[in-house]
């Protein structure tokens, strides 16, 4: 046999690349072999990079920066299934990186892993891929490249996946996606409620979790509530609660429960199972701060609709609440306060917690934590509002102190809920005494001062509650309240504005503070605001008629009117008309103005600022008021004459009028006594002018500014005053009052005159000469002896008011004004006991001194008299 010979190998190919194997330990080489043309490599380099990505975050910004994340996104679409498959577990890692997601986004790569949920791929795709949604979807951005690439439905799919990893990731996006609306409306469409239901079943806590979590977001939706109903979910959530094994899962599912509360029908469904009061049971019962907490959160979310909440009183809701109150949990005390103050809202409610409630709630005002005084004053204010049994349990819980003390509070919504509170108190009078004992006024200084204007709302509300007597007005002005609450007219708030001006209505029922508003304002801001026609209010026109009624000089001047109510009294001038806007001078500075060819300002007063005043006989206050001593024996004479005529007049009566002096001559003087009077009235007018010339500068404020200054005296409407009340006051018939009043005037200011006469009648003259003789504008109506209609009505009402005739003084064009008095008709035969209502007459001072004529149609009657 010949000897075997070994048969060598074939060379290889010479244009065939030789195998190299390469062991690298930088990541940048294996980032360069992502470009690679060889399936093996690239396989092997994703899975390096995997590996190397798992480390830490500080790999992952390595990758990055070695510009791993561009070739990889173009491996998520590579051929070979491997290859695939471990870039997509690479982006599972790399996206919890906020950079790396920052730089898919750019490179809109959220279609080329959606693709990666498809059925036919494996299941470690699903994983991986998921959990880069998962991540990707925590930021809007991502949500919406998620929602637009149709990844809702794939996400949906794979919560039936028997991977938990997959479950889990999956469930994970989909509570992502659903905090955005858009998406939430299209999961119900995919009804996605029974899958989600399916994994409240799974054996890992934190699958179950997210998705309770997920039905805690898509359930405040409508329709989600109607589809866990209609698929049984709600039985599995009472049985979740029922498990104390499932006790880290109770807060969730509680917040889903709390959503189907919301539901009348999902609610009827619980309560008709037992599951309502199982749950109550479980809240009230619970060791867990937080499922107490968010119970009564669930209550109160609930309570907002009317039938829930008497639902919920049937059920006994509020021994619940009352039990939650007594928690030590500071949250659970402020969300039990706000389930209280919802359920409020019924009225059976309220009463409820007349007797277990108030008190715990009263408790809770004393303590430490402002939130917990917020939250129980807030449920006491609403107990307390329309419901005089819960302001008295107030009260007798001590609750007064305590609430005053919050209005010093740093919160605001615990001052606003206090002041509420004790507004609702001050309105009953005898509560009222019990907190203004406490100091209130002085309190609310500060929150009408505040910058809140719900505070400022409701402390200026507590004004106008509390401020209802002369006391606690008079403690607000001496305590500086006054101002920030005229301040609070200006305010921009239409709550604050109505609030504030109820409260200057309340305070100007006293002169004195009425003159204090008026000094700080408040009638220009208020008339200022009646102006306007969106700011102006019902409470900002009467607070500026009370004030106007607390100075008719310039309501009559502003309104031109002034009703049987507003007496006149002494120190009242007539200006004329001023326009809106417009400031009336002080009687004071109209004084002391040189005489004009203005029209003349008419003063009442018959009040002498010294002791004794002028006598009626020397008249000798017709002085310049502040300038000159005028003779005026003139109009001495004048005066003379007609108070020697018609009604009563002082030398037919004994008594003396109210100046002081000897008015009045007894028809039995002798003449001896006559003749001595004669030779000694040179020398008395001579001693009283001297006495008034040393009281001058005291009465007109001149050479003693220091001094208080007085109006001129005006001593025949003096005469007038006791005139009239001797004659007239005593006649019984009211009709008969008012004719012979008007007789009265009509002979004072110059008689009857006729219509066709009047333009005879020199009264223009008249006045001039008086104004000129007392060196001033301002004339007292009772030296007028020659007045038209204006001049007469202001008389009219002056003397009518002195003695009790209610009637109004109109103010109307050119110089006309009038009075009206109101007179019942008489019974018509047959109608016993029934009064008629009373007509309004003008009364006639002009033409026919003592008519009346009936009121019918405003104009045509005024036009017929005018």
């Amino acid at each position: 046999m010949g000897k075997k010979i070994k048969k060598e190998a074939e060379p290889p190919p010479k244009d065939v690349f030789d195998p190299l194997t390469i062991e690298s330990k930088k990541a940048a080489t294996v980032v360069l072999m992502l470009n690679s043309p060889e399936e093996e490599i690239l396989a092997k380099a994703c899975e390096a990079i995997y590996r190397f990505a798992l480390k830490g975050e500080e790999n992952k910004a390595t990758l990055l920066e070695l510009g791993a994340v561009e070739p990889l996104t173009k491996l998520l679409t590579h051929e070979d299934k491997t290859v695939r498959r471990n870039a997509t577990m690479i982006f599972g890692i790399l996206a919890s990186n906020n950079d790396v997601k920052k730089l898919l986004r750019e490179l809109d790569v959220m279609n080329s892993i959606i693709a990666q949920l498809a059925p036919e791929e494996e299941v470690v795709i699903h994983e991986f891929a998921s959990l880069c949604l998962a991540n990707m979807s925590a930021e809007y951005t991502s949500k919406v490249q998620i929602f637009e690439n149709g990844g809702l439905e794939p996400l949906i799919r794979l919560l039936a996946s028997p991977d938990p990893d997959v479950k889990k990731n999956s469930i994970e996006c989909i509570y992502n996606l659903v905090q955005d609306f858009q998406c939430r409306t299209t999961l119900q469409e995919l009804n996605v409620v029974p899958p989600i239901l399916d994994l409240l079943k799974s054996e890992y806590p934190i699958i179950q979790l997210l998705a309770l979590k997920t039905l805690g977001v898509i359930t405040n939706d409508k329709g989600a509530r109607a589809m866990l109903r209609d698929n049984q979910g709600v039985d599995h959530l009472i049985k979740i609660l029922e498990t104390k094994e499932l006790n880290d899962l109770h807060i969730e599912a509680l917040s889903v429960i709390a959503n189907c509360l919301e539901d009348m029908d999902t609610l009827m469904l619980i309560q008709q199972t037992g599951g309502l009061k199982k749950l109550l049971s479980f809240a009230e019962n619970s060791t867990i701060p937080d499922i107490q907490k968010n119970a009564a959160k669930a209550i109160t979310k609930a309570a907002y609709d009317p039938e829930i909440r008497k639902l919920f009183h049937e059920q006994e809701v509020e021994k619940c609440l009352v039990a939650l109150l007594g928690s030590e949990n500071d949250g659970t005390k402020i969300a039990a306060s706000q389930a209280i103050s919802t359920m409020c809202e019924n009225s059976g409610s309220k009463e409820f917690f007349n007797n277990q409630g108030i008190p715990q709630l009263i408790l809770l005002l004393k303590g430490d934590n402002e939130e917990v005084r917020e939250a129980a004053s807030l449920a006491l204010a609403n107990l307390t509002t329309c419901n005089t049994t819960n302001a008295n349990a107030v009260a007798e819980a001590d609750g007064i102190d305590p609430l005053i003390n919050i209005l010093s509070s740093t919160r605001d919504g615990a001052v606003a809920n206090a002041a509420t509170v004790l507004a609702n108190l001050a309105m009953q009078e005898p509560l009222r005494v019990n907190i203004q004992s406490h100091d209130v006024v002085r309190a609310l200084i500060r929150p009408l001062r505040s910058a809140n204007t719900v505070v400022q709302s409701k402390a200026a509300l507590t004004v106008a509650a509390t401020a209802c007597d002369v006391e606690a007005r008079t403690e607000l002005r001496n305590s500086g309240g006054l101002e920030p609450l005229v301040e609070l007219l200006r305010s921009k708030n239409e709550e604050v504005r109505r609030h504030a001006s109820w409260a200057v209505m309340v305070c100007a029922n006293d002169e004195l503070m009425a003159v204090e508003l008026c000094k700080l304002g408040a009638l220009d801001i208020l008339e200022e605001v009646n102006l306007s026609v969106s700011r102006k209010n019902k409470f900002s026109e009467m607070a500026y008629n009370k004030l106007l009624n607390n100075n008719l000089s310039l309501k009559y001047s502003v309104t031109g009117y002034l009703s049987s109510s507003n007496i006149i009294s002494d120190g009242f001038y007539d200006y004329g008309r001023i326009n809106p806007g417009t400031k009336l001078l002080p009687l004071k500075d109209l004084c002391l103005q040189e005489p004009s060819d203005q029209r003349a300002v008419l003063l009442v007063n018959s009040k002498s600022s010294s002791s004794p005043p002028p006598s009626t006989e020397d008249k000798s206050s017709d002085v310049g008021y502040g300038r000159s001593i005028s003779s005026s024996s003139s109009l001495r004479r004048a005066s003379k004459e007609k108070s020697n005529t018609g009604f009563g007049s002082p030398t037919e009566e004994k008594s003396e009028p109210p100046s002081g002096r000897n008015t009045a001559v007894s028809k039995g003087t002798t003449k001896e006594k006559g003749s001595r009077k004669v030779r000694g009235k040179k020398e008395e007018e001579k001693v009283k002018e001297e006495e008034e010339a040393s009281t001058l500068p005291k009465l007109m404020g001149e050479g003693s500014p220091e001094k208080e200054w007085y109006p001129p005296f005006d001593p025949d409407f003096c005469v007038y005053v006791h005139e009239v009340t001797k004659s007239i006051f005593p006649i019984t018939n009211i009709k008969e009052q008012i004719e012979v009043l008007a007789k009265y005037v009509a002979e004072k200011m110059g008689g009857k005159i006729s219509k066709e006469k009047l333009h005879d009648f020199s009264w223009e003259l008249h006045i001039s000469e008086l104004k000129f003789q007392l060196k001033s504008n301002v004339v007292p109506v009772g030296q007028i002896k020659k007045g038209i209609f204006y001049h007469r009505a202001l008389l009219f009402k002056a003397l009518a008011d002195k003695i009790g005739i209610g009637c109004s003084l109109v103010r109307g064009e050119y110089g006309r004004a009038w009075n009206e008095v109101k007179l019942m008709n008489e019974t018509p035969k047959g109608l016993i006991g029934v009064l008629p209502p009373p007509e309004v007459y003008i009364v006639d001072l002009m033409f026919h001194p003592g008519g009346l004529m009936k009121l019918r149609s405003r104009e045509a009657d005024l036009y017929r008299y005018l």
